[in-house]
């Protein structure tokens, strides 16, 4: 038995591993929703088309997701908590240039920039993780697992409210500097206390399998995003799509083969793993493109102030701080199976309330329905990962662990992806009767990234209120068939993990 000094200071540096991974975690939504609430002031400041401002999120979450495995491996072979440490720098370097940009035409830069963040933020949590996984065992490591996961919550909640008031005070600068803080802070907490570790069995980093698996991911999200500018019959859109599934192909056949693969395949046998991966799609649609497009059309279209559109942003991810502790005690008496396709229930019920709001709806009425939204999304939000790990054989967790968090993070952009082509597609639609499609194409664009006066400039004969009913309807279309999807996973999911386990 140590002595109680030792004891003391195996506790005291466990803590400092455990705070450090948990700023990491509040840091990384913050990545990703603060540059959302900035689109307008970033577009005024930096310039760049409407097709370009969407890469600011997008270039973010595809390097994030095609990158989480591949650092995965990484920390296994070269050390986790030289990769967590590593990751951090990145991102504090890469935000601090993006801060620092002169100013027009450097748009194509701060893309450039998104991505290496991305980059960096896969390497803080996939080390992170890690580090976590080797510090804490037995029941205490369910507990702090649990709490990274409040951790990220938390960074979900505020992150908007604290880039919308930062924006409005001070200005864009600040809302991609604010990240910084965070993350030095995890790196001073971190840096005595995380002891070093590496799987002395692994075989390094599966370069075949992590190439065709990031092409096709890649490929994917840059095809569907050609959609609004393109259509679905172009060879801007068709090429990538078709380089996809060969990078796909590729990537299953590299994996059957290897004999330390990234993903066996032999997992997707289970029918409960398989439900996992849809649950781990499904705050994809149903919640996380809520926090990128809500922002566009509260700042942009509706002319909310910052502050304002924050403080509603809030409010639909304020239940993530809430209901995950709730969930996990009432998962003693109801199984997850229900209490996630409950969940996702009521997350459908909050999507078809919210296409009722029109622009122009006061914001308590608004307030309700997004509440609704972040509440049924908490109920599986606060299951997901334990779930993970636990329908699989144990000895095939940490790569389930890994599979689960890439296809949450590379869903989400692909749904962003997608999502934009539908409500362009909708958008157009709604204004095919006012004049030439070239004009109509550009007053979607413009509507797309927020910019309701280049939007009426494009199209002059139209006036602001026919404008704005004509996108509340694109919007509620689209709020709609993200309930209908949403409802339909919930089916999906409550069927697969009610399946007897292995």
């Amino acid at each position: 038995m140590p002595p109680p000094a030792a004891g003391d200071a195996r506790g005291r540096s466990r803590a400092g591993v455990l705070a450090a991974v948990c700023l990491g975690a509040i840091g990384m939504p913050m990545s990703f929703t603060g540059p959302a609430v900035a689109l307008t002031a970033l577009h005024d400041a930096l310039g760049g088309s409407p097709a370009m401002l969407a890469w600011v999120t997008n270039a973010f979450m595809l390097s994030f997701g095609a990158c989480l495995m591949v650092a995965g491996s990484l920390a296994d072979a070269v050390g986790r908590r030289r990769v967590f440490r590593a990751g951090l720098w990145v991102v504090i370097f890469s935000s601090l240039a993006m801060s620092l940009l002169p100013g027009q035409g450097a748009m194509g830069l701060f893309v450039a920039l998104r991505a290496v963040q991305g980059l960096g933020s896969a390497a803080v949590f996939a080390g992170g993780m890690a580090v976590l996984a080797q510090a804490f065992d037995g029941p205490g490591r369910a507990r702090v697992f649990s709490l990274v996961g409040t951790s990220f919550g938390a960074g979900l909640s505020f992150g908007p409210l604290l880039s919308g008031w930062l924006l409005s005070a001070v200005g864009w600068r600040a809302v991609t500097a604010s990240v910084i803080v965070v993350a030095l802070l995890s790196l001073v907490l971190g840096w005595r206390s995380m002891a070093e570790s590496r799987n002395p069995d692994a075989t390094g980093l599966d370069v075949p399998g992590a190439a065709s698996f990031t092409c096709a991911l890649a490929l994917l999200t840059w095809g569907v995003m050609q959609v609004p500018v393109h259509g679905w019959r172009d060879l801007h859109v068709l090429l990538p799509l078709a380089g996809a599934l060969l990078s796909l192909a590729a990537f299953v056949r590299v994996e059957s083969r290897s004999a330390q693969p990234m993903l066996d395949l032999s997992l997707l046998r289970h029918p409960r793993f398989v439900g996992v991966q849809l649950l781990a799609a499904a705050p994809a649609y149903g919640f996380v493109v809520l926090l990128i497009l809500l922002p566009i059309r509260f700042i942009g279209v509706e002319r909310m102030s910052p502050l304002v559109a924050g403080q509603l942003v809030f409010a639909l991810s304020l239940p993530m701080l809430v209901v995950p502790p709730v969930v996990g005690w009432l998962v003693r008496w109801v199984s997850a199976a229900r209490l996630c396709s409950l969940g996702l229930g009521i997350c459908a019920a909050g999507l078809l309330w919210l296409a009722r709001c029109q622009p122009g709806t006061p914001i308590l009425q608004m307030a309700a329905p997004l509440l609704l939204i972040g509440a049924g999304m908490s109920l599986p939000w606060g299951l997901m990962d334990g779930l993970a790990v636990s329908v699989v054989p144990v000895e095939q967790a940490g790569m389930a662990a890994g599979i689960f968090n890439t296809v949450r993070v590379a869903g989400e952009g692909i749904a962003l992806a997608v999502v934009g082509a539908a409500l362009s597609g909708w958008l157009a639609s709604g204004l095919a009767h006012v004049g030439d499609a070239t004009a109509v194409q550009a007053g979607v664009q413009q509507l797309l990234s927020g910019n309701l006066s280049a939007a009426l400039a494009a199209m002059p004969g139209l006036s602001v209120d026919a404008l704005l009913g004509i996108y509340g309807q694109a919007f509620s279309t689209l709020l709609q068939a993200l309930a209908a999807v949403t409802a339909l996973t919930a089916c999906v999911v409550f069927a697969f993990l009610r399946q007897p386990g292995r």
